[in-house]
């Protein structure tokens, strides 16, 4: 089993032992630990397969349980408690937690009550109106079900780009193994940044395609296989990810990668561009339509100035005025890692997050920032064991010692005082206004009541900006890839109120999450909103999460003078009024 694999049996692990109302700190712990391990760059089975448990132990947040168990599902392919929880809980229950406006408890209810277990059984009860006399459930809670169903179907069969890419550095990495190969890239929509794929599509040159074949199609995470033959083979995954592997000689491959990398419509454009100027674009090379000679191909720089172009970004290939701007010289400059100078939503075992704050600190400073804002949770997050002012007062003691510790050490590095403050749902903070106005950094976001109207959303959210102490509107529109459809808002108000009290607008590089989007970072762009790239971290290795926010600031045009984690830390406290 690969990470991504034993990341997901943790989380279902903690979802199933919810639905039966287990210990919350237990829940969090299997939580965490899939977190980590999804978060991890090398994969556990390699790590094993070198120096056996010894090789697991220097993870740290995986305690002496979990790490048996990832033990077990490495030699196994299986775990034995997952199992076991599955025969007290139909997998359909488990699936029914995806729904919006579902969770653990009332899943579990809707079992227990009316013996529901699939979605089809769930999607039959509430169109018999057989949900709404629950206690706790009611007519609008029924036709949220129904909606929530509708969304959910509809995101079916994509993969979230963190897993599409584990997977394809696995495949990568198992491929180059084969004598004789040059380069191999993942390209399609993974190379293109999307939030989530279809599919994975593997290019690669070789001096053998046969070798690189047999390779690819012995690789034990298949399922089945589609297509097999000398230069293209398609598999399944047994988690259900289907992969498609290509090899190609050297001097066609920045035709193929140019080809397999854009859009439908940004390759259609440069075909007809191409066909306008009397050559014709294929995945094996540019040629001259009336001799057929070869004029481009081997890179994809000679492609895109075949055509009287310069190279576009893999992201900004949606044919969304790209190619006008490639003309006219305009395209934005890309944002780079090494300007991101810190983080500024970040959480420490003071709240849900798995690790103290000197060990984010530490990690924060081995990725060569600056600083980090540390924002536990407010009360209102209950299951995150949210601080109340008492705690929060005594954090932000405890921060400036911490910080006091380090200047005497020498380091440059701060730690910002900040707090994940809730938006109630009148719009108010959950916060005193001495304790936000004492922060740093307020970090202000929504965790509940995702299914108010459009405008009392809207209302909610601009609200909570106008009282004039927040910084930063975390995961704006409340998504969760795969699970929670966005709440209603309208994006382009709360961005006219932002933009009128200096408030930055989070883009937040949870791969599970990715919000802001790329056409709300457009907009935003458009209007002059200033952005924060944090990552939502609750694990040292969710600071490398960085790289999905990054990638996703490109797809929406975002430039580094647009995000506000990009200034110094003096620039970035005179944004926030602080100092």
């Amino acid at each position: 089993m690969e990470n991504p694999e034993i990341a997901r049996v943790f989380h279902e692990i903690a979802d199933l032992l919810e639905i039966k109302g287990g210990d919350l700190f237990r829940v969090r712990s299997y939580r965490n630990a899939a977190l980590i391990i999804d978060g991890l760059e090398d994969p556990l089975r390699s790590l094993y397969g070198k120096n056996g448990v010894e090789g697991l132990k220097h993870i740290p947040g995986i305690g002496e349980s979990t790490r048996s168990k990832v033990v077990e599902m490495l030699t196994t392919g299986s775990c034995a408690f997952h199992d076991e929880l599955l025969r007290e809980i139909p997998a359909g229950v488990l699936e029914m937690i995806r729904v919006a406006s579902l969770g653990p408890k009332k899943a579990a209810m809707l079992h227990k009550e009316l013996g529901i277990s699939s979605i089809d059984e769930l999607e039959k009860a509430a169109r018999e109106e057989r949900i709404r006399d629950l206690p706790g459930f009611g007519e609008v809670t029924e036709r949220k079900i129904l909606k929530g169903i509708e969304a959910l179907r509809l995101i079916s069969g994509k993969w979230k780009i963190s897993t599409s890419l584990r997977y394809g550095e696995v495949f990568s990495d198992y491929i180059k193994t084969v004598p004789g190969v040059y380069e191999i890239v993942l390209s399609g929509s993974l190379r293109r940044w999307k939030e989530e794929v279809g599919d994975l599509d593997i290019l690669a040159t070789c001096r053998d395609p046969k070798a690189v074949m047999e390779r690819f199609l012995s690789h034990p995470e298949i399922r089945d296989v589609l297509a097999k033959g000398e230069t293209k083979s398609t598999v399944v995954l047994k988690s259900g990810l289907q992969v498609d592997l290509r090899a190609l000689d050297r001097q066609s491959f920045g035709a193929a990668l140019q080809y397999f990398t854009g859009s439908k419509a940004h390759n259609v454009a440069i075909r007809d561009r191409a066909k306008r100027m009397g050559l014709k674009v294929s995945e094996y090379g540019v040629f001259d339509s009336a001799t057929g000679k070869r004029v481009a191909g081997s890179n994809e720089e000679e492609v895109y100035k075949a055509v009287g172009l310069p190279w576009i970004p893999p992201e900004l290939r949606e044919m969304r005025g790209e190619i006008e701007a490639a003309e006219a010289g305009r395209l934005p400059v890309q944002l780079k890692t090494e300007d991101i100078k810190g983080d500024l939503h970040v959480h420490t075992n003071e709240s849900d997050g798995g690790f103290t704050l000197e060990a984010m600190a530490e990690g924060a400073i081995k990725m060569g920032y600056e600083y980090i804002a540390v924002t536990d949770h407010s009360k209102a997050v209950v299951i995150a064991h949210g601080l109340d002012e008492a705690r929060i007062l005594a954090q932000m003691a405890y921060v400036d010692d911490f910080n006091r510790r380090l200047q005497k050490k020498g380091e440059r590095f701060r730690v910002l005082k900040g707090s994940e403050v809730d938006i109630r749902a009148d719009g108010t903070l959950d916060h005193s206004e001495k304790v936000l106005c004492a922060l740093d950094c307020v970090v202000a976001a929504v965790h509940s009541g995702f299914g108010m109207k459009k405008e009392e959303m809207t209302a909610r959210i601009i609200k909570a900006i106008q009282t004039g102490l927040v910084n930063i509107v975390a995961h704006p529109t409340g998504r969760l890839l795969g699970e929670r459809p966005p709440y209603e808002v309208d994006m382009a108000a709360v961005m006219d109120e932002a933009k009128k009290h200096n408030v930055a607008l989070e883009l937040n590089s949870c791969p599970e999450r990715l919000d802001l989007n790329d056409m709300h970072l457009r907009l935003a762009k458009d209007k002059g909103v200033k952005i924060a790239i944090s990552t939502d971290a609750h694990s040292i290795n969710h600071l490398q999460n960085i790289v999905y926010g990054i990638h996703t600031a490109r797809r929406g045009w975002i430039e580094k003078k647009d995000v506000i984690n990009t200034m110094p830390l003096k620039g970035l406290m005179r944004f926030l009024k602080k100092g």
